[in-house]
C-alpha cells in the first residue's frame, strides 16, 4: 500500500467532525417509508441488440402473448424462426416514495434479464410495477436513457464502456395507487434513528424538550423516540416541521475497522484506539520463472529435437520492520506507524487482525 492511499483515507475520516446536525438527518417518521416496485416487461425498438429468440425462450412467449393481446394470433415457433432481434426481456425496478399520491411520476430501472447486447434506443412497452403484497402501484413505459457504449467488429473486437443493458427512465412510470400511511397515532409520533443509540436517542429526546416543553419526547429504546403530537392532522406536518429542524449532536460512533478482502480496502474511524504493543512487518517474494531450453540431438544420432522445461525458483524476503505502539494510541499514529514500514493492503489487514486477536485493537473488526 503506498503511502498516498493510507493518506487520504484517513483525510476522509479525519475530516468528519462531531458537529450538530439536524433531527431530519438523522432520524426518520416511523410509516414516512419507501417502498421497493417490480415488473417484469418487454423493451422493442433495439437495433439489431435484443435477445436472440432461439436461445431466451421467455422472450418468445412474451411477443406471443403481446401480439394476441392485439388480436394477432402468432405460433411461438414462428417467432423463434424469425430471429427477431429488436426485442428484449426487461425487469423494471422502481422505488415508491413515501406519500406519493396516484398521478405522480416516479424513475424507474429497465435491466436486460436475457442475451441483450445493448437496451439503447429501446422503448419500454406498458409494465405494471407490483409491491410486495403483489398490487399494481405503478405503470410504466417509456425510452430508455442509457449511459454506456459498445461496439464491435467484424474480426470480433470490441470494446465496452460502462454497462449498455440496464438503463433509467426518468418519470417512466405514474402512480396508480398510495400506500396507506399515517404520521401519528393516538397523538404520538415515532421518530426512528437512522444509526440507533442509546446516547443519541437521549441527546434528540431532551433537545425536543428542551424546545417543545418538558414531557414532550421520551426515548423508547435506542432506535425509537415518541413524540406527543398535536390531535388536529392538519397541525401535525407543520409541528413535525419544527422538530425536525432542531440540531442535535450525535455521540461519537462506535470503534470500528471496516476490511475489504476483495479490495483491499481498509477504513479506520477516528475513535480506534491500540493499546501498547510491538508489531513485526516483513515481505516474503516468491518469484518463478520459467526458462525453457532447446535440446539439440547429435548429427546421424537418430533423436529428436525437444524442448526441455527449466525452473528457477527465488525465495526473498524483505523488510522485517518492527514498530511499537504506546498507550492510547489514535489514528494518526496508527497510519503513520504503518506508512513507515510501507505496508500493503494485505499486509495492512494481516497486521490488524493480529491487533484484535492479541487484543490490543479496542475496536470492532469488521470483513465484508
Amino acid at each position: 500500500m503506498s503511502r498516498r492511499w493510507l493518506t487520504v483515507v484517513l483525510g476522509c475520516i479525519a475530516s468528519v467532525a462531531v458537529h450538530a446536525e439536524r433531527i431530519t438527518d438523522i432520524a426518520q417518521v416511523a410509516g414516512a417509508r419507501s417502498n421497493q416496485l417490480v415488473g417484469y416487461g418487454l423493451a422493442v425498438g433495439l437495433d439489431n441488440s435484443g435477445d436472440q429468440t432461439t436461445q431466451v425462450p421467455f422472450t418468445t412467449q412474451s411477443i406471443t402473448n403481446m401480439l394476441q393481446q392485439f388480436g394477432i394470433n402468432i405460433s411461438s415457433t414462428l417467432v423463434t424462426r424469425t430471429q427477431l432481434r429488436n426485442a428484449a426481456a426487461v425487469m423494471v425496478t422502481a422505488e415508491l416514495p413515501p406519500f406519493a399520491k396516484p398521478g405522480q411520476p416516479i424513475d424507474v430501472t429497465v435491466s436486460s434479464i436475457g442475451n441483450a447486447r445493448s437496451l439503447r434506443g429501446g422503448e419500454l412497452l406498458m409494465t405494471p410495477l407490483h409491491g410486495a403484497d403483489g398490487e399494481v402501484y405503478a405503470m410504466a413505459q417509456g425510452s430508455i436513457a442509457i449511459g454506456g457504449i459498445n461496439g464491435q467488429g467484424a474480426s470480433g473486437s470490441s470494446v465496452q464502456v460502462n454497462v449498455s443493458n440496464s438503463g433509467r427512465i426518468p418519470a417512466g412510470a405514474t402512480v396508480e395507487r398510495a400506500v396507506p400511511g399515517t404520521l401519528s397515532s393516538g397523538g404520538l409520533v415515532r421518530l426512528n434513528l437512522y444509526n440507533p443509540d442509546f446516547q443519541t436517542a437521549a441527546r434528540v429526546a431532551n433537545a425536543i424538550n428542551a424546545q417543545m416543553g418538558r414531557g414532550t419526547a421520551v426515548a423508547q429504546d435506542p432506535a425509537t423516540i415518541v413524540v406527543r403530537a398535536p390531535l388536529d392532522p392538519g397541525q401535525t406536518v407543520s409541528y413535525l416541521a419544527s422538530i425536525e429542524s432542531i440540531n442535535v449532536t450525535p455521540a461519537e460512533a462506535p470503534a470500528k475497522v471496516i476490511v475489504n478482502s476483495r479490495t483491499g480496502t481498509v477504513v479506520i474511524n477516528s475513535t480506534v484506539q491500540v493499546s501498547p504493543a510491538a508489531v513485526s512487518h516483513g515481505s516474503i517474494t516468491v518469484t518463478i520463472s520459467e526458462n525453457p531450453q532447446v535440446s539439440q540431438p547429435g548429427a546421424f544420432s537418430g533423436g529428436r529435437t525437444q524442448v526441455v522445461p527449466q525452473s528457477t525458483v527465488d525465495v526473498s524476503e524483505n523488510g522485517g520492520h518492527m514498530f511499537r505502539f504506546g498507550p492510547s494510541v489514535d489514528l494518526n499514529q496508527i497510519v503513520h506507524a504503518i506508512n513507515q514500514v510501507g505496508a500493503s493492503p494485505t499486509d495492512l489487514i494481516s497486521i490488524l487482525q493480529a491487533l484484535k486477536e492479541a487484543g490490543a485493537l479496542h475496536a470492532q473488526l469488521i470483513v465484508i
